[in-house]
């Protein structure tokens, strides 16, 4: 049995929906990858973190998921719409290396950055450069439809033709006369906008210019894709003609995701996601991250702390920590203080996980352990509401705690129930992972013969050595306690 039915906040209806997937007991999932033409940045583990939490709990509800999760290689433009260069082939230029050569260098960053971050791999992760046929047939059948036109080696949707029978902006709230009167307003010299019938129209194909490095043979002229049609064709290939979830961040919503709609109601005549979901973006000192404002960091940066704003390094745990601590639809601003809090708050919740081990159970319990574990449940169920679930750890760590302390008891079948539960949310359905005994190993070593030196000191009496080792690493962050059993533990601040 379930143990929660699951609500997500649908942006295509503004409200939260049960969830209920097409297939009883399977989930088609699709999200927007990254434009692999530099570092992965904290924009980037966002979305992916939001998505890998939905696809563990997916998991852990019963549900078979197939996550599609893509790589845009080409067709993606500087301006996210028809005009200037390709993202990748401009850096390609820069660079004076090959496009794919530059697409190697930053998907293997990716992927790095996401193995760091815990994030589990998606099932398929196509590349938009590998389905150019798919991309192809997808154009012939919405021209064969009538909603788009070819025009000197390009081909554009018809946004206002398409309009008069669906619905073009119903994602977003945009009102087509809107579009279509702001695009009028804008300089009309812009590189392929005489071509188009109306200036809100989109491309589906761009014929290349002579210096443009990527481009492929099509029925209508050498050139690429665009942008928006890359992601309709690999979602259709591998998910099929309506699937459940597509998901990305908000920035994507337009006219990216309303122009996927638009392609597949072109090409298949239906709507192709059942429910939208959209991760909220992240500021820094309230402002939008952007390399224009030079408030941007790659993850690199945080995981070393080398870039001016970080006052320290921050580890991928943290990163991922920082982010569960706010709902992925609210706003989630950068600061050093955030940070520090969430390495903090973390620590205290691996410290209770390791003290966990060491309960004895009482006759009874004092505190209402079934509630923790329910109303974790509840959180996680109500449109992945990761803050709210935490607070529910923390709750379990207070418990933990107060019953080491001796100030609370637990039953055995409630202490049983913890231990399954706890570790279980922190690591598996959170995606937390320990730091110190993955990465830290020697540091641990160390720890632990420092540890024994102390313990050697004050059996000796000797306790000016014992609490010098004490003093001095505390100087250095690493806080040890000496436990009421004649144990001793080590945190790091």
């Amino acid at each position: 049995m379930l143990p929660h039915q699951l609500f997500i906040y649908n942006s295509l209806t503004r409200s939260k929906d049960l969830f209920e997937p097409l297939v009883p007991g399977f989930v088609g999932l699709y999200v927007c990858g990254p434009t692999v033409y530099g570092a992965p940045h904290l924009g980037h583990a966002r979305p992916y973190i939001t998505f890998d939490i939905l696809q563990r709990y997916l998991h852990h509800l019963g549900y078979k998921v197939r996550y599609v999760r893509n790589i845009t290689d080409v067709g993606h433009l500087e301006n996210d719409a028809d005009e200037g260069e390709d993202k990748i082939a401009k850096k390609a230029r820069l660079e004076q290396l090959e496009p794919m050569e530059v697409v190697e260098l930053y998907t293997q960053q990716f992927h790095e950055a996401m193995r760091a971050l815990n994030n589990q791999p998606p099932g398929i992760e196509p590349r938009a450069s590998g389905h150019i046929i798919e991309q192809i047939e997808m154009i012939r059948a919405i021209m064969a439809n009538g909603w788009a036109y070819e025009s000197n080696g390009s081909v554009y949707f018809d946004v206002p033709g398409y309009s008069k029978k669906h619905d073009y902006g119903k994602l977003s709230g945009r009102i087509v006369e809107d579009l279509i009167a702001g695009a009028g307003n804008e300089r009309r010299e812009l590189e392929g906008q005489d071509e188009k019938r109306n200036p809100a129209d989109f491309a589906l194909w761009k014929k290349a210019s002579p210096e443009h490095i990527m481009r492929w043979p099509s029925p209508w002229s050498n050139g690429f894709p665009g942008w928006h049609i890359e992601c309709s064709a690999m979602s259709t290939k591998y998910l099929g003609e309506t699937f459940d979830i597509h998901g990305g961040g908000m920035d994507l919503l337009f006219p990216h995701h309303e122009s996927e709609i638009a392609q597949s109601k072109g090409a298949c005549g239906k709507a192709p996601v059942r429910y939208w979901m959209h991760n909220n973006m992240i500021t820094i000192n309230g402002q939008k991250m952007g390399k224009s404002l030079g408030n941007f960091i790659n993850l690199e940066q945080f995981f070393n702390g080398s870039h001016p704003l970080l006052s320290q390094a921050y580890s991928p745990m943290t990163i991922r920590f920082f982010m569960l601590q706010a709902h992925y639809r609210s706003p989630l601003d950068f600061s050093n203080e955030g940070l520090q809090a969430a390495e903090k708050g973390f620590a205290r919740l691996l410290n209770a996980n390791k003290t966990l081990a060491q309960l004895k159970a009482g006759p009874s319990s004092t505190s209402d352990i079934a509630g923790v574990e329910q109303g974790f449940y509840a959180a996680m169920s109500d449109d992945l509401n990761t803050a709210i679930a935490l607070s529910h750890l923390f709750e379990a760590a207070r418990i933990i705690n107060s019953v080491h302390a001796g100030t609370e008891t637990i039953s055995a079948a409630d202490l049983d129930n913890l231990r399954r539960f706890f570790p279980l949310f922190l690591f598996n359905l959170l995606g937390m992972r320990e730091e110190q005994a993955a990465d830290n190993g020697a540091l641990d070593g160390l720890m632990q013969m420092l540890l024994r030196m102390r313990a050697d000191a004050k059996a000796k009496k000797d306790f000016a050595t014992s609490d010098r080792i004490r003093d001095e690493l505390g100087a250095l962050g690493i806080r040890i306690k000496d436990e009421k059993d004649g144990t001793t533990s080590w945190l790091k601040d």
